[in-house]
């Protein structure tokens, strides 16, 4: 072997490893931006691993499920070979749309964060709720009532809880679950993902007829909260008869239906009650006041959901002395439509 060939060989080697260490000098103040954050970010807004993996791990199921679905339908325009087959294996563009940052969206990240907090909420409980007459049979036995409205809903309510408990279980995603707003916006970025792979291939067309039947396939109500929002609205509790569900709720692990019947006897929407009870602090328990329900009740709920149930205990007395009228009038800014809301939220941000 020559030497002129031994040099050429050398610097045709060193090519692809002089890319990857400019690339690594570009990632590493990436990642020391990274962490410079992390550092920077205060222990309460920091998230704990499981949530974490699980966060991560629904975000890359419901892209990936989108995805599969859009390339489908874009490549059976082609046929078979061609741009059919680009269309088809393309490499996935989960990490294309966490690079541009879109996936950052603060409303799908909230939805995302929030559902994952309610999920490892619930399966977590331990039978700190249930009672005697079986809190875990509450739907089963809403299933079986003489009301066909019930009886229909709290079935509903049911398969849509064995979705999620599916993805939880087996990694098995069927539908996003995302409100519909959301799932639109995550259509068009994958779309727009899988266009940018393929450039000015001519498949435009296919990618958008493909993006709108995908969309047009989609139903909101399908949704564990849109169920759980009909069964509430379809068992029209009185106020007699709250503690007694919420408590099977939280018995039966049914974390979603518990915010929905606490959110409508308050008359907060439920994404908003969502969110109070994944949070698990002062504004919970407040709710469970301005609901008006009785110490026991209130005990066997918090002793169930507080991330420390000695400290819930040590503060129970302080809890029930607050007047429920009193409660709910702190509460009162929660009881604002969603959108007004956060519309006060960025004007106020803004002075």
């Amino acid at each position: 072997m020559s030497i002129e060939r031994d040099i050429g060989d050398g610097v045709e080697s060193a090519s692809p490893l002089l890319a990857r260490a400019t690339a690594a000098a570009t990632h590493g103040a990436h990642r020391l931006a990274g962490s410079i954050d992390d550092f920077f970010t205060p222990d309460d807004a920091r998230l704990d691993e499981r949530t974490r993996t699980l966060a991560a791990r629904s975000l890359a199921a419901m892209v990936g499920l989108v995805e599969r679905d859009v390339r489908r339908q874009a490549a059976r325009a082609f046929g078979d070979g061609g741009p059919g087959t680009r269309v088809a294996e393309g490499a996935p563009v989960l990490d294309r749309l966490i690079a541009a940052g879109v996936v950052r969206d603060p409303a799908l990240m909230h939805e995302l964060l929030t559902r994952v907090r309610l999920d490892l909420l619930g399966d977590g409980l331990t039978d700190a709720a249930t009672d005697e007459r079986g809190a875990a049979s509450l739907l089963t036995r809403l299933a079986a009532s003489g009301d066909a409205a019930v009886a229909q809903a709290a079935m509903a309510v049911m398969a849509s809880a064995a979705r999620r408990r599916g993805f939880l279980d087996g990694n098995r995603l069927d539908t996003t679950e995302l409100p519909a707003e959301l799932h639109h916006r995550l259509v068009w970025w994958i779309a727009a993902a899988i266009r940018e792979q393929l450039g000015d291939s001519g498949a435009d067309r296919a990618l958008t007829d493909a993006a709108l039947r995908h969309l047009a396939q989609y139903d909101e109500s399908d949704r564990l909260e849109a169920a759980a929002e009909r069964l509430v609205v379809a068992i029209d509790a009185k106020p007699a008869e709250l503690p007694v569900l919420l408590v099977h709720a939280i018995g039966g692990r049914h974390v979603v239906l518990f915010a929905a019947l606490l959110g409508a006897a308050l008359r907060i929407d439920l994404s908003t009650m969502r969110e109070i009870v994944s949070e698990r602090d002062a504004a919970l328990w407040l709710a469970l006041r301005a609901a008006e329900l009785d110490r026991t009740t209130v005990a066997r709920i918090g002793l169930a959901l507080a991330p420390d149930a000695e400290t819930f205990a040590d503060q129970l007395d302080e809890i029930m002395a607050v007047d429920p009228a009193a409660a709910r009038q702190a509460l009162a800014r929660y009881a604002l439509h969603p959108d007004l809301r956060a519309a006060l939220t960025a004007i106020e941000a803004a002075r």
